[in-house]
């Protein structure tokens, strides 16, 4: 298969996490049989620096001429004092907004072999597989009216959301639901806000239509408790903008790592893929960043827009191979250097991983 990709570095460490994540895509796509061609643009504060704006018309080209669109991270301290439109965090936001997708899957999935990084207890960790499904273009992040008066001192958000939006995101979670342990929980805050009584109703409505599935409803601050005492009892979690971005979030510390994160988000345009952590300007160039929730990143890649499943697994697999061979990257170090190694140099294990799995797997359908 043929699969142009738009390569969005941006930021900080993402050009360093996204190059080891692109070379995964080619070694996937070589040893398939595919061809993956790449198409670079800049977003963020470089291109603040190049162009004066966080995403420029030609990023917005190449992106929707693109089949997928791989991003790294955006952001910079030296743009703090610029107005938030104009920051290199707009330009993701605008570029969600351009790709039109509305639904972000965060998987959040307990890594035996990283059980010690977590400060959760193994027994509590163990065998979680939590899939995120949040909603990115409503909520109080896109919501309008949307101020800061710096005279009066006020400032104002919006959370708005209409029914066909809260629909749409819904059927993405129930079918997504269906295909893995049958179980949806819908996080809202319906005891304050009129805006989560419409979720709460909405999703429920939604739920007549998957009768396999079973929904239960949480509040967002229990859920949040929950997430760290029993995270096993979750599946799929179906949330609004902000609380999607705050749970997905908390959930690296099941993982031990926000560092170990991806993210895709589907339902538009162009689907748009980007690890979960941020551009950590402070440890860019030297070597310290974890590129695996890149590499995450791109598996997902594989599997939602490629349709490419085998291969998907096939990533994550070399993944967790490297992770029980005891390599680690300063973020999951833990004080233990003996298997510490560089960004570059994970990526080129699991890349020698993911070549010894394809030769395995070859051999055996050759036999």
């Amino acid at each position: 298969m043929q699969l142009k990709i738009a390569i969005l570095a941006g930021d900080g460490i993402g050009p360093e996490v996204t190059r080891e994540a692109r070379n995964i895509l080619s070694a996937a796509a070589e040893a398939g049989g595919h061809n993956f061609t790449f198409a670079e643009a800049l977003i963020g504060g470089v291109a603040i620096t190049a162009k004066g704006t966080p995403l420029p018309q030609e990023t917005i080209d190449i992106a929707l001429d693109s089949d997928a669109v791989l991003l790294g991270a955006v952001g910079d301290n030296k743009f703090n004092a610029l107005s938030p439109d104009k920051r290199p965090e707009a330009g993701l936001l605008q570029i969600r907004q351009v790709l039109g997708g509305f639904a972000n899957l965060r998987p959040s999935v307990a890594c035996p072999a990283l059980s010690d990084n977590s400060p959760l207890r193994p027994e509590v960790t163990k065998g979680v597989d939590i899939l995120f499904v949040r909603e990115l273009l409503g909520g109080l992040y896109f919501g309008q009216p949307r101020s800061w008066n710096k005279q009066t001192g006020e400032a104002i958000n919006t959370m708005r959301y209409t029914k066909a939006e809260i629909v749409r995101v819904a059927r993405v979670a129930f079918e997504l639901a269906g295909k893995r342990r049958k179980k949806l929980t819908s996080v809202d805050k319906a005891n304050v806000l009129e805006v989560s009584q419409l979720w709460r109703a909405t999703v429920t409505e939604v739920a007549k239509d998957y009768p396999g599935v079973t929904l239960e409803h949480q509040l967002v601050d229990s859920m949040a408790m929950h997430l760290m005492n029993v995270p096993r009892n979750f599946d799929v979690v179906l949330t609004e903008n902000l609380f999607g971005d705050i749970l997905s979030d908390e959930s690296g510390i099941i993982t031990g790592s926000l560092g170990m994160l991806p993210s895709a988000t589907i339902g538009g345009k162009v689907n748009l893929f980007e690890p979960v952590h941020g551009s950590a300007p402070d440890i860019a160039g030297t070597g310290k960043a974890n590129p695996l929730g890149a590499i995450l990143t791109a598996a997902m890649v594989l599997r939602y827009s490629a349709g490419l499943e085998q291969e998907a697994a096939a990533v994550e697999a070399a993944v967790q191979h490297v992770l029980d061979a005891g390599y680690r990257t300063a973020d999951i170090a833990r004080g233990n250097t003996a298997g510490a190694v560089t960004t570059a140099q994970m990526g080129k294990l699991v890349h020698s991983a993911l070549a010894e799995a394809i030769d395995r797997s070859q051999s055996l359908h050759a036999v």
